[in-house]
């Protein structure tokens, strides 16, 4: 694979500088261009020491505007970081629609680094190379650009490229102990690389191979297909624009419920299944709340000690009881190990990334309980009902969501998830009674009764949620919260039951 990049190109220094200003130009066009679009480019630079990935970034923020680039070099994880699921930094940094990122030593460096050091197997690295081939994927099919460029030297080049900074006396700090270590590896950091690149490059997240050599070539090389990349995005958003525009009609929505339904078989409705009638008299409440919440908090202290994170998803009918719910777990806790995350519509900040960006970056350090009130779960029900997403979005989140909770649980973090179901006519008498009593009016809006009407709808969609989204290590668990002190200790003892076989393994 990388014998094409060790010929030896180069481009003379009169032709360079014959090509540089109408490519200068046509990059400012294009990221001027770009910053009005609804898309992101990323771009990663990996590959050998000293191929020139630090000068080729420091190039492209001098040949564009600055302003607009976001540019990140990533070593060893700090202790901060190490606290979250990998690739959570990188989820954290990612560009805006209309930026341009330029990312180096990414998420490719560490697993490549320690396959080579034979920290881990090579289903090991399989695995990680799946893991970031997800990530890309959902990146790429929510419209993101992502180019990936491998820097490559030949194992002769690159020595000499060391020994040219070693003897000169104002270069000699770019040459550090660990890259002569890499370059006595450098057989097995491409035999890494070549398995890396073979299973990640794909049609929307190509691996382009620049020879490193000449810094005339790469420069010219990289900026080219960096400006095309650009214009192609440019190119494929407009007609994606134009049908994105088109409103969806309530027809068109209940064709799109009766198609769901037919999908799923009516046994396997599973909010009709729950025992709505199921009670707890206050006599039995308040003995019972104070022993699960006991219980609770002698549990989240172990957690606490041994570093084990849990993150809770609170999902539910308008007025079913979720901040009664929060509430009765956060009475339980020191108020320094949670935190409560309640989820509305995006802001502009969090509409200009992937709509998982927004829960990502909430994610707490190890040892603490993140409460979401309301969740990523809004994209295959709220957004879907409303077409805010549209069926290929929705569709394709049921994938992305297990696949965000899959490396939350590998990480190490235990996930709880509760759907709490009271009935059409239990939700009419709570809304009445927000309405009559005064300091409850704060609680219902025009909103709600809108979602109310949507009911059939809903029901669709929390049903296909609950399918294909409750899995052995994320289950969900539905609470029937007709009655209010029922709910809570079902809540409370779900969750005190689940950190306990958490804390068993």
């Amino acid at each position: 694979m990388f014998e094409a990049a060790e010929v030896g190109r180069k481009l003379s220094r009169k032709d360079y500088k014959a090509q540089v200003p109408n490519l200068r130009s046509e990059l400012l066009a294009a990221q001027q261009d770009l910053r009005a679009a609804r898309f992101p480019v990323i771009v990663l630079f990996a590959g050998v020491d000293t191929a020139g990935k630090g000068e080729t970034v420091n190039l492209l923020n001098e040949w564009m505007d600055p302003r607009w680039i976001v540019t990140r070099g990533y070593t060893d994880p700090s202790s901060d970081e190490r606290e979250r699921p990998r690739l959570w930094r990188y989820w954290r940094d990612l560009p805006p629609h209309g930026r341009i990122a330029l990312f180096l030593s990414a998420w490719y460096s560490s697993p490549i680094r320690h396959r080579v050091a034979g920290r881990i197997s090579k289903a090991e690295f399989d695995a990680m190379l799946e893991q970031i081939a997800s990530f890309e994927r959902a990146l790429t099919d929510d419209g993101a650009v992502i180019l990936k460029f491998w820097m490559h030297l030949s194992k002769a080049a690159q020595k000499k490229r060391l020994k040219a900074f070693e003897d000169d006396p104002h270069q000699r700090w770019r040459v550090t102990s660990e890259q002569w270590k890499h370059w006595h590896m450098f057989d097995k950091f491409v035999a890494a690389a070549d398995r890396a690149i073979r299973r990640t490059s794909t049609d929307q997240a190509p691996w382009h191979i620049v020879e490193g050599a000449d810094p005339h070539y790469r420069a010219i090389a990289v900026g080219t297909v960096l400006r095309d990349a650009i214009r192609a995005g440019l190119a494929r958003r407009v007609p994606a624009a134009a049908a994105r525009r088109r409103p969806a009609t309530r027809a068109t929505r209940g064709n799109d419920a009766a198609r769901t339904i037919e999908r799923i078989d009516r046994k396997f409705n599973v909010l009709d299944d729950l025992d709505l009638g199921r009670k707890l008299s206050g006599a039995r409440f308040n003995p019972r709340l104070a022993e699960l919440q006991s219980r609770l908090n002698l549990l989240q202290q172990k957690a606490q000690q041994r570093g084990i994170s849990t993150v809770m998803v609170i999902e539910g009918w308008d007025a079913a009881g979720k901040g009664g719910a929060i509430r009765r777990i956060t009475g339980a806790l020191d108020a320094r190990d949670y935190q409560v995350i309640p989820i509305g519509a995006p802001t502009d900040e969090e509409r200009a990334q992937h709509y998982l960006w927004r829960f990502w970056r909430h994610l707490s350090r190890s040892g603490r309980i993140t409460i979401f009130d309301r969740s990523w779960y809004g994209r295959v029900l709220v957004e879907r009902v409303e077409a805010l997403a549209t069926e290929a979005e929705y569709m394709r989140a049921y994938g992305e969501i297990t696949h965000f909770e899959e490396q939350l649980v590998t990480h190490g973090i235990l996930v709880v998830k509760f759907w709490l179901h009271i009935s059409k006519d239990e939700q009419l008498r709570r809304f009445r009674d927000r309405t009559r009593t005064q300091y409850k009016q704060w609680k219902i809006t025009d909103e709600d009764w809108r979602n109310r009407a949507r009911w059939a709808d809903y029901t669709v969609a929390v049903n296909e949620m609950v399918a294909r989204t409750s899995t052995r290590i994320a289950p969900w668990t539905l609470v029937e919260a007709n009655d209010k002190n029922f709910a809570r200790v079902k809540v409370l003892r779900t969750l005190a039951d689940r950190l306990a076989a958490r804390l068993r393994k």
